[in-house]
């Protein structure tokens, strides 16, 4: 089986703090062995199996053939985790087109679990190919803000010509949304204050109970059973606890009202943009709930972003909380996902804490975090290298692997 080792790189792993030199030696599309100080002669380190690996390689995949090593000496450059998206609405918003590419929201429905974005994505989308090229590797992308219950997010690949094949995960979370958007949307029909997003919402989950209470009553006999509801049908996985609620929600009113829904049907739930969270920030940290930070790069364009700051993520991983920080693409270019990072850096966050956020975080965020969001051995070899720091604008990204394969160059 094909070898490739990266030597000679600054390893920054999203495992430990500092960064360190070393080399990642990949195989089969996953990291086999991280490797830590400089690699004088590759080809003994490989025969030897040296025990001064940082990690021990994982079992029965010891190289049975030297010729298949390839070898790439990144002196000088840096090595990343690939970057992790917690929510995007990539490939549903066409880049540059208006009606005919716009399929991240229903606007004939307020609730409409039964969608999902496997359906709407558009692989060919340019935007797609800019966020890879940008070292976003994996995104989590779904309906948008519009209604009460949106659908379900994915999680794909920003690497293929077909969805299907791009599909990390088909089914993250169900997306709902609180706050001005359902209002805005549904005014003239539904929807004129939060009190009504939430007995939508509420109404929704005791009928989707009782749907399913009946379901068990039958024990399997389809005479017995109640209607088939597709609606109904798609919210039971949110029942069952078998994915989250994907929570849109900016000011601490609607934040609390999430969380407080979700206790009372006792649901997984993640909170999604949390605008406000740096004013609450010891209450949610208490809830112990991932929190996805953003977009926080432009203008506040309506009034529930007044509060919209870079210190957010910053305060609340200082309260304790684990947080993402997200592009909400297409509201900022996904490929700006590392420098939203930076400029978190700047209000004070940690760089290691800012790695983690667009890393292993979002990787665990999203239920994926045994095979992404870090630099160690078994997980998929989705790397990033560059000249230089990614949290700085003027950084090139050289070379992004996907499961060990260069999906992605550009020149120095």
């Amino acid at each position: 089986m094909p070898m490739l080792l990266i030597q000679n790189a600054m390893i920054h792993d999203a495992v430990r703090e500092t960064p360190f030199l070393g080399a990642v030696l990949i195989r089969g599309g996953k990291i086999e062995y991280v490797h830590s100080g400089q690699v004088i002669d590759p080809q003994a380190l490989i025969n030897s199996r040296v025990s001064d690996f940082s990690c021990s390689p994982t079992p029965d995949t010891s190289p049975k053939n030297a010729d298949s090593l390839e070898i790439l000496d990144a002196e000088g450059l840096e090595l990343w985790p690939g970057f992790v998206d917690a929510h995007s609405h990539l490939g549903l918003f066409g880049s540059g087109i208006g009606y005919e590419g716009s399929d991240g929201n229903e606007l004939n429905d307020v609730l409409t679990p039964h969608l999902r974005a496997v359906d709407g994505f558009n692989p060919f989308d340019p935007a797609v190919e800019k966020a890879l090229r940008g070292g976003v590797t994996t995104a989590a992308v779904g309906p948008g803000s519009a209604n009460v219950i949106g659908g379900t997010f994915m999680a794909v690949r920003t690497f293929g010509k077909r969805v299907d094949s791009m599909v990390l995960k088909e089914t993250v979370a169900m997306k709902c949304a609180f706050g001005e958007n359902p209002k805005r949307v549904y005014r003239e029909k539904t929807i004129s204050s939060r009190m009504t997003t939430s007995a939508i919402f509420r109404d929704a989950l005791f009928r989707a109970r009782d749907y399913l209470k009946r379901l068990e009553a039958a024990e399997g006999d389809t005479s017995k059973a109640p209607p088939f509801d597709i609606r109904l049908h798609s919210l039971l996985p949110v029942l069952r606890r078998e994915i989250p609620l994907k929570a849109h929600a900016h000011q601490t009113n609607d934040l609390f009202n999430a969380l407080r829904i979700a206790r009372e049907f006792d649901l997984k739930i993640t909170l999604e943009h949390v605008t406000e969270g740096h004013l609450i920030a010891d209450e949610l940290a208490k809830e112990n709930v991932p929190l996805a930070v953003g977009p926080t790069l432009g203008h506040p364009t309506k009034f529930e972003l007044q509060h919209k700051c870079f210190e957010t993520a910053r305060i609340l991983t200082e309260a304790g909380c684990s947080v993402s920080i997200i592009t909400d693409a297409p509201v900022i270019p996904q490929e700006m996902l590392p420098f939203c990072a930076g400029l978190a850096i700047r209000a004070g966050m940690t760089p290691f804490d800012a790695l983690k956020a667009i890393t292993i975080n979002p990787a665990r965020h999203i239920g994926l975090e045994d095979r992404l969001g870090s630099i160690e051995p078994g997980k998929d070899a989705n790397l990033v290298l560059s000249k230089g720091s990614v949290f700085e604008l003027g950084t090139k990204i050289l070379k992004v692997f996907l499961e060990g394969k260069i999906a992605a160059e550009n020149s120095d």
